[in-house]
């Protein structure tokens, strides 16, 4: 219970903050006429005032379990160099035994064949001691390499959130017919997919008239399964791949079948655990 209080962080209020400044920027953009550079200026700085506010919580989170593995981790080397201090200690006396025993060997066999028992199962306690150890550091690195994959898997879906609210943006820059505001949008969102593809997180969008692939599109209706040779109309939303593998999908309509509504967002996939190397 301690641990999930000083590691965890309440998101709702960030998330909350992050929405009302992305409303904010789409409300300038679709009701306020005309767009000044203070307007697009406030429009960017919403954008990306709720993207550093969402993920602030995230970020304040990892931080906090960061320092608690830190002290975690002093405090089991402390913990081990104890015991290995009292296990030197038990050696130390256990070699000053078998000098004595072996000044006395010629007077007594019986002796001699109980100390050797019993550094044998000294002997043996040492060897449970380092399999024990090992077993004990494998474990720390599984759990290790846990945290390293969540914690991926987090910043990818915290990418992929915020790169499809630009791409939501900048579609709403498009529709409004602003060339000066569809320009300014597509320079801020170049911006942002060019940060993201130097970790390996690389956006696609199909073109119009493109034949529609199941492995590379998906519709916003999983139930509904295009004709064959459908060719997408719109991109409702960028598909994204992640180190050369395929995260999610690009979201799309294909000419017969619909689209979905331009005011609202569509509902997209949760993103994956990336593979393993």
């Amino acid at each position: 219970m301690l641990d999930r209080d000083v590691t965890t962080v309440p998101k709702w209020p960030f998330l909350f903050g992050d929405v009302l400044l992305v409303a904010l920027a789409a409300g300038l953009c679709l009701y306020v006429r005309p767009l000044t550079d203070w307007h697009l200026l406030a429009v960017a700085g919403s954008v990306v005032a709720g993207a550093g506010l969402a993920a602030l919580p995230f970020v304040l989170e990892q931080r906090g379990k960061v320092r608690l593995e830190e002290v975690r981790g002093l405090a089991t080397i402390t913990e081990q160099m104890t015991h290995l201090r009292g296990f030197t200690n038990q050696l130390s006396f256990a070699t000053a035994q078998w000098q004595v025993v072996q000044d006395q060997a010629d007077k007594s066999v019986e002796s001699s064949k109980a100390l050797t028992d019993r550094m044998a199962a000294e002997a043996k306690a040492f060897t449970d001691f380092l399999k024990d150890a090992n077993e004990n550091e494998k474990k720390q690195l599984k759990l290790e390499i846990d945290k390293l994959r969540k914690a991926e898997v987090e910043w990818l879906q915290i990418a992929v959130r915020l790169l499809d609210h630009v791409y939501a943006l900048h579609q709403a820059g498009v529709r409004s017919g602003q060339a000066r505001l569809v320009e300014q949008l597509g320079r801020f969102q170049h911006a942002c997919r060019d940060t993201v593809r130097r970790a390996g997180l690389v956006p696609f969008e199909p073109s119009p008239d493109e034949p529609f692939n199941e492995q590379m599109h998906q519709l916003s209706d999983s139930g509904h399964k295009p004709a064959e040779g459908a060719r997408i109309e719109q991109t409702l939303a960028p598909g994204f791949n992640y180190q050369g593998r395929l995260l999610r999908p690009a979201l799309v309509a294909v000419a017969g079948n619909g689209t979905a509504h331009h005011g609202s967002e569509p509902e997209k996939e949760s993103v994956p655990l990336p593979p393993e190397a």
